[in-house]
């Protein structure tokens, strides 16, 4: 039999582009188990939500995460709208519509360059992130920033598309189908990206289920979700496009999947700028009465979620986020197992994961129930915990 041991990934890890911890169980090279150990990114955005107006909390949840800075007020302001019962205009409908499609083509092609990148393939690693650049460009010529757009406001958006800017937009859209042609082909045909990537880090639709993953991840393993379909808001219902799935649940899969997506990302786009009508952007709202209301969008890494409660002053007296690597992240505890220490690595990332966007933090006993500290109690061991390290060093 042979020996167990355990090996570490994290809390700081090159292949983990924020602390979180995966401790292996190793037979050999074989990983037979595995431990996820969170907690070391929260930060408090929802009690702070509770401080800030309605209006500053759009800008406050872009800070959330820095590739998902649309994702997180889009499921807010529909959450708020619906709390409200605002009706939105049409055209900031499909205003919003095109900047989370921009969103998802800048999402894919890092998480693409990047998982070039983990398996030693450099030469995609630099080529996705070159052709992600006219995508930022397109954001920053719409919104003015290549990142935290500032676009989402409740009842509309704060920025029109201008007439003349709208060639230049369907310029690059344009110029980027060749360059995901040669993505494509680069995926279906390397012996290279298939050796590191076909039945590895197999994740089985029943299993997908069982843990309730989201978004690409579910969509590799043959679970055709999408709330874009599933539950339209924005302009996705008044357009053509499709859901993309592969069967195998693999890394593989998992890579065409974000692929595929691309193409669909700028049918959407072009689309928008077709149809998009003319009119106001905003509804300009007022006030925000007492009332509840959930909002849910389909961000690059799947479903997130926004939960706010009114009780008819100014801020909201509560705020839950929910985002979707919470629900994926999880899924490597059979994802991983199996495979080698090497494969764990890549098979960890290919959940694109998000520890910021992830982490909560709350003290319950476990007999009870019932929650025994709270932030000023964290805050308060913390620093007594410095104090203690200071006199041992000091010694």
């Amino acid at each position: 039999m042979s020996h167990r041991v355990i090996v570490p990934i994290g809390p700081y890890h090159p292949l983990q582009e924020e602390p979180e911890f995966f401790k292996l169980y190793v037979e050999g090279e074989k990983v037979v188990d595995i431990d996820i150990v969170i907690g070391y990114m929260h930060r408090g955005i929802e009690k702070l939500s509770e401080s800030k107006h309605f209006d500053q909390v759009s800008f406050l949840v872009e800070r959330i995460c820095g590739i998902c800075s649309n994702s997180h007020p889009f499921a807010y302001v529909n959450a708020v709208e619906d709390l409200a019962r605002i009706s939105v205009p049409e055209r900031a409908l499909f205003i919003r519509t095109i900047i989370a499609e921009l969103e998802r083509l800048h999402s894919h092609l890092l998480w693409l360059g990047l998982a070039g990148h983990f398996i030693g393939y450099n030469t995609v690693w630099m080529w996705s992130w070159k052709y992600r650049e006219p995508v930022l460009d397109i954001l920053e010529l719409i919104t003015g920033n290549r990142q935290h757009y500032a676009m989402m406001t409740v009842g509309g958006v704060r920025r029109d598309i201008r007439k003349e800017d709208i060639p230049e937009i369907k310029k690059m859209t344009h110029d980027l189908i060749p360059v995901l042609n040669m993505f494509k082909g680069a995926v279906m045909d390397d012996p290279v990206i298939h050796a590191r990537t076909r039945k590895v880090g197999i994740l089985t639709k029943e299993e997908a289920i069982d843990y309730c993953v989201v978004g690409p991840t579910a969509r590799a393993s043959g679970i055709p979700i999408d709330i874009r379909k599933d539950d339209p808001y924005g302009a996705y219902d008044r357009i053509d496009w499709k859901i993309i799935t592969q069967e195998e649940g693999d890394i593989f899969a998992k890579l065409v999947v974000r692929v595929l997506e691309m193409y669909e990302s700028i049918r959407i786009i072009e689309q928008c700028l077709d149809k998009m009508p003319e009119g106001p952007i905003d509804a300009d709202v007022k006030e925000i009465p007492q009332g509840e209301g959930i909002g849910h969008i389909e961000a690059p890494r799947g479903e997130c979620f926004h939960y706010v409660r009114s009780d008819g002053t100014n801020s909201p007296i509560r705020h839950k986020i929910r985002a979707p690597s919470y629900m994926n992240v999880a899924s490597n505890k059979v994802a991983a197992v199996g495979g080698t220490i090497s494969d764990a690595a890549i098979t960890l990332a290919a959940v694109d994961p998000c520890y910021c966007c992830t982490e909560r933090t709350a003290v319950i006993d476990k007999d009870s129930d019932k929650k025994i500290m709270n932030g000023w109690d964290l805050v308060r061991l913390s620093q007594e915990k410095t104090v203690r390290l200071k006199k041992g060093l000091s010694k």
